[in-house]
Order: C-alpha cells, then sequence, then structure tokens
C-alpha cells in the first residue's frame, strides 16, 4: 500500500512538473504596429492561432539567433578556399569585388575547419539573381548561386 502511494506521488510530482504553462500567441501579437500606423485586424478561427501557437513553440529551440534575422534566399558565391593565405584572398576578392559592382552587397564568412568564401547579392529567387549572375561571370567565372539565409529585401525602395 505504501509503495502504490509512493508510486503515486512520484508520478504525480513528474507529470505536475512536465505541464507547466505554455504561452499561448495570437496572430494580432505578431503583426503589432505603432499606434501612428493604423488599425489591424485579423479575422480568424482560434484553431489557427493555435497551430501557430504550436509551431513557433516546436521550432523556437531548433533556430539559432543567427538564423532568425532575415529570410531563406540565393546569394551568389564567388570565392571559397581553405588555403594557408585565405583570409588574405578573400578580402582581396572581395575587393576587387565592390570595386567592379558597388551596387551588390557582399559578404565575407567563414566555416570550420578553415574555409573562407565570399558571397555576394541578397536574392529571394535565382530568377531574380540571373542578371546579376551573368555580370559577375564575366570577372568571376566560377561563380554560382547558393541557398542561404539572406537579409530582408528592401520593398520600400524597390
Amino acid at each position: 500500500m505504501i509503495r502504490k502511494t509512493f508510486l503515486l506521488l512520484i508520478i504525480f510530482v513528474l507529470s505536475a512538473g512536465s505541464g507547466k504553462s505554455q504561452t499561448f500567441i495570437r496572430t494580432e501579437e505578431l503583426f503589432k504596429r505603432p499606434e501612428s500606423a493604423g488599425r489591424l485586424i485579423i479575422s480568424q478561427s482560434l484553431s489557427l492561432d493555435t497551430l501557430l501557437s504550436r509551431y513557433i513553440l516546436a521550432n523556437k529551440n531548433n533556430v539559432t539567433p543567427q538564423e532568425t534575422i532575415g529570410m531563406e534566399g540565393f546569394r551568389i558565391q564567388i570565392y571559397y578556399n581553405s588555403v594557408r593565405n585565405a583570409r588574405e584572398e578573400s578580402a582581396k576578392t572581395r575587393a576587387e569585388f565592390i570595386n567592379k559592382f558597388p551596387d551588390i552587397p557582399s559578404y565575407i564568412q567563414y566555416q570550420d575547419p578553415g574555409w573562407f568564401l565570399v558571397r555576394v547579392g541578397d536574392y529571394r529567387t535565382k530568377v531574380e539573381g540571373y542578371g546579376d549572375l551573368v555580370r559577375i561571370r564575366r570577372v568571376f567565372p566560377n561563380a554560382y548561386f547558393v541557398l542561404e539565409r539572406i537579409n530582408f529585401p528592401d520593398v520600400i525602395n524597390k
């Protein structure tokens, strides 16, 4: 009898700790806007809010802080090497790129174990960046698209 009571007590304590309250996220909270921007009314079923909350909570721990900024898109890779002086070569390659294409953003990245790479542009689709790829290949013939997290496009100025 004491064993059953003790076992039930342990089960109760463990289940009480695992059942801590989870936050419920409403869609209106995701799209908060300043007071001067106007009003936003979203009419939808509560089940969609539940699914959205579950999705956010399930993926919250799977994403590093760097991956939360931006969106999935494409960049053009123009340099990728791991030789001893790869850092200097990547800096020279980027400087040459900036000199020839000042209107396209460029990024130097490091990947373990010792790879330096230069990627350029922020394209949502390959079609969007194809014109730049053709221009870049005239100077950097080995350039190609890579899937990467890109900065959000500046919609206002386009």
